[in-house]
This record gives C-alpha cells, sequence and structure tokens, in this order.
C-alpha cells in the first residue's frame, strides 16, 4: 500500500535530524527533506534516511531559468530520491526542463503551486488573483510541462482531482490550531477524504512529546 504520510524533518544538526528519523516507521511514511535540513546538512540527510529504509521527498521548490534548474537536478538525481520540487510559476519550459534532467530515472517531478502561508490578500498582491484562481493557472502550466504532481494545500485538492493527470502533495496538516504561519491547514482525515494522495505533516508529528505515538495514530485515522 503506498504510504501517503510524508514526515518534514526539518533540523539544522545532523544529531536531531537522525534522533527524529529514529522514531519513525519506514512502513508508514516516507521523509521530506526540505531547503532546511538540505542547506545545513546536505546529503548525509538524505543518505541516513535512505539508510533507514524510507523513501525520500527531496523539497528543494527549484526555481530558476530552464537550463540552471535543468542541471541543479543533474547534480542530485543520483542521490536515493523518489520525488523532487519545482516552482510551478518557473514556467512550462522550465518544468519540461526538470522532467527533461530525470529522464531515465524513477524520480517524480512536482510543482509547488501557492505556498500554504499564502492568504487571497497575499496572492492578490503577488499574483494580482486569488489563491485559487492562481493555483488553478498554475495547474494548467502542470499540465502543458507533463510533470508527475504538484504540491498545493488541501482547500485545492478539487481543483487537482478535474485534471486526472496529477497526483497531489499537500502540506498545511493540523491536527488542531497550532496558530503558526500556516494559512489554508486541514486535518489528516479532512485531506484525505477530499482525495489528496500525499500529506506533508511536520511539527504535529516532530514537535510531539512521542513521535512514534503520533505517527501511529495518524496513520490509523487515515487508514
Amino acid at each position: 500500500m503506498p504510504k501517503k504520510i510524508i514526515v518534514a524533518v526539518d533540523e539544522i544538526d545532523l544529531s536531531s535530524l537522525r534522533n527524529i528519523i529514529d522514531c519513525l516507521d519506514p512502513n508508514k511514511c516516507m521523509i521530506k527533506i526540505g531547503s532546511v535540513s538540505f542547506n545545513s546538512i546536505g546529503k548525509k540527510a538524505v543518505e541516513y534516511a535512505s539508510k533507514k529504509g524510507f523513501e525520500i521527498f527531496l523539497d528543494l521548490k527549484l526555481h530558476d531559468i530552464p537550463n540552471t534548474v535543468n542541471k541543479s537536478i543533474e547534480g542530485l538525481k543520483n542521490m536515493p530520491i523518489k520525488m523532487l520540487t519545482v516552482h510551478t510559476s518557473g514556467g512550462a519550459a522550465m518544468m519540461k526542463s526538470a522532467m527533461h534532467a530525470v529522464k531515465g530515472t524513477d524520480i517524480q517531478i512536482f510543482g509547488v503551486t501557492a505556498l500554504t502561508s499564502l492568504s487571497d490578500n497575499d496572492t492578490n498582491d503577488i499574483y494580482n488573483r486569488d489563491t485559487t484562481d492562481q493555483v488553478d493557472k498554475m495547474l494548467d502550466l502542470a499540465e502543458l510541462a507533463g510533470i508527475d504532481g504538484v504540491v498545493c494545500s488541501p482547500h485545492e485538492i478539487e481543483l487537482i482531482l478535474r485534471r486526472h493527470s496529477l497526483l497531489s502533495i499537500t502540506p498545511g496538516i493540523r491536527l488542531n490550531d497550532m496558530n503558526d504561519d500556516q494559512n489554508r491547514v486541514m486535518t489528516p482525515t479532512e485531506a484525505i477524504k477530499l482525495g489528496a494522495d500525499f500529506l506533508v505533516i511536520g511539527r504535529p508529528i516532530t514537535s510531539s512529546k512521542d513521535i512514534k505515538k503520533s505517527l501511529d495514530e495518524i496513520f490509523k485515522s487515515i487508514q
């Protein structure tokens, strides 16, 4: 059965990252290594998680000219990673370049549509349209580029399901109101019921006093 939970491990030193990963179960989740850990620890973060049996989602949100993104991925694709992110706002040509870079590998390319920290006011300031309209436009580009899937908040899952060709990775998953920097959030059970393929869950698990128990409870809740 596909592992629907992706635990975001955002640590700046290797020992802390190891301590969290050692509490997790590769049969129940994947591991997300983002810019926080990758910029601090580097490939050792990916290698440690992989040696522990986890599939890896490398979430670097690449966003540059097509040639630069292509070369960046060439330097990453020898690592044991399953998924890699780019920003859809980089354009169709950039995303096609990313797909070309992973050709011949099993790595899937996912495009970030709109960060879950953004509200409608934010997207209107940046893109001159509401969050839903911005995500829908980015889905157009994602389909045009032929990437494997997209990253969006649980509130936009319905837009993805209309497309049929895109998988979804859904951050902004919360068990309760954590009063943090996320705006468009939802519980794991709600997001799965709406049709999310993968849930990115960080602090509700990694900041828990009992990491193993928190993962087990969420895992059971979405079965």
